[in-house]
């Protein structure tokens, strides 16, 4: 493959295979089918990703005869009506999709809500009155889901997981290089499946393993495969884009997801009933909505009745976070992040942190990502000066993201 490689002449090498991203993702799906005897599903999440790795594999399933292109969604409960009609759109096409819809009890942070931690999703103690909305009639609704010693799953990620095991072989994921540099160190580098760097092993270790066949794309190609192929898709980026979110920005995750709270801003204006019953259910977001937003316009400006940004942090955390355990975890994220971030002034961490303590982010997922994108390591790599292990940081970067489970 060596000789197929085309040099682009800038000062830094820069190498790509000849074709596009389209055809190569199309081939990678190909290629599985054959090293999986078939046996090949996607993780679907009603996002963008997920939605052309869903419309690819359906296409090359129905190419080599092998039938619907088998699917799984973990449904959070707080999610967009949107969403849902979205995902809906797999059912009416039983010829093309064969969709697992879980809607099973699990727990699931709430970073709305300062005292009331976990959303409890799905809870048998309330019934379609008292869920944010009705479970679907053809749903998965029992959580069979243990681990070895008996104990019910009941995490998010551990959830997924056990879903990947359950359905085996290779399944499919919308994770991409674009997203952080910590996934490109991870899917250039290392391969976990023969030659497949775009690959993880799953849990046990040779259960399933999760591939990424869109990792080289760029939004820029989901959008004009979307576009192209004339794919349905979920219609609450419409609203995003007409509310001036960024198109890198855009998620359709939860609406308490710690990524994603930035839509309450307007979910009461564009799906009122979805804002009516979520309320009702979810403590914070109503108060969130309120001053969420005042909160974040102060974002790098120092209150001035502060003598300092440390004074301020400890002030956000003892007042704004009431277990001590997270207000532990808050400081501890605060020390890590000045140690792992020395070319940063003291002040840039401090705005960083404020955000996350503001945003609830008792788990770190913004301060993870911001760090890793931050490292000196990291942005000499993405400049072409390191190769993929050539510090520790980097090889540390490397195991954390093989770790990682992503439904794309």
């Amino acid at each position: 493959m060596g000789n197929d490689l085309v040099f682009t002449g800038k000062a830094r090498p820069h190498y790509f295979l000849p074709g596009n991203v389209y055809d190569a993702a199309r081939k990678r799906i190909r290629w599985l089918f054959d090293e999986f005897d078939g046996k090949v599903s996607a993780s679907v999440s009603g996002g963008k990703d997920s939605t052309v790795v869903a419309e690819l594999l359906a296409d090359v399933s129905q190419e080599l005869g092998c039938g619907p292109a088998h699917l799984h969604f973990l449904d959070q409960e707080a999610e967009y009506q949107a969403t849902i009609d979205y995902m809906r759109l797999y059912l009416d096409r039983p010829d093309r999709y064969k969709l697992d819809w879980y809607q099973i009890p699990f727990r699931l942070f709430n970073a709305a809500s300062y005292d009331e931690e976990w959303l409890y999703v799905w809870d048998t103690r309330l019934d379609d009155s008292g869920w944010i909305r009705p479970k679907e009639p053809s749903s998965i609704k029992v959580n069979d889901f243990f681990t070895p010693r008996g104990h019910q799953i009941d995490r998010f990620k551990e959830v997924l997981g056990a879903m990947n095991q359950r359905d085996g072989g290779a399944i499919l994921t919308g994770m991409r290089c674009e997203e952080s540099p910590t996934r490109r160190v991870f899917m250039t580098s290392v391969p976990s499946y023969k030659w497949a760097t775009w690959a993880s092993a799953g849990k046990p270790k040779g259960s399933y393993y999760l591939f990424h066949p869109i990792y080289d794309w760029s939004y820029r190609d989901v959008w004009k495969s979307i576009h192209d192929n004339e794919w349905a898709y979920n219609t609450f980026y419409d609203v995003q884009f007409q509310y001036g979110i960024p198109l890198r920005n855009m998620r359709v995750s939860s609406f308490h997801h710690e990524l994603s709270l930035a839509s309450l801003n307007y979910l009461q204006e564009v799906e009122p009933d979805t804002w009516e019953r979520a309320t009702r259910r979810l403590e914070g977001l109503n108060s969130f909505a309120h001053v969420g937003e005042d909160q974040f316009q102060q974002r790098g400006k120092l209150p001035y009745m502060f003598a300092s940004w440390d004074e301020y942090l400890e002030y956000l955390i003892c007042k704004l976070i009431p277990k001590p355990e997270n207000q532990d975890k808050f400081r501890r994220m605060i020390v890590r992040a000045t140690k792992a971030l020395p070319q940063l002034s003291h002040e840039e961490v401090m705005v960083s942190m404020s955000a996350a303590i503001m945003g609830n982010d008792v788990y770190g997922t913004s301060v993870d990502q911001w760090i890793s994108s931050n490292t000196p390591a990291a942005r000499r790599y993405l400049a072409g000066d390191l190769t993929a292990a050539s510090t520790a940081r980097q090889r540390e970067l490397e195991q954390e993201a093989r770790s990682a489970s992503y439904a794309g």
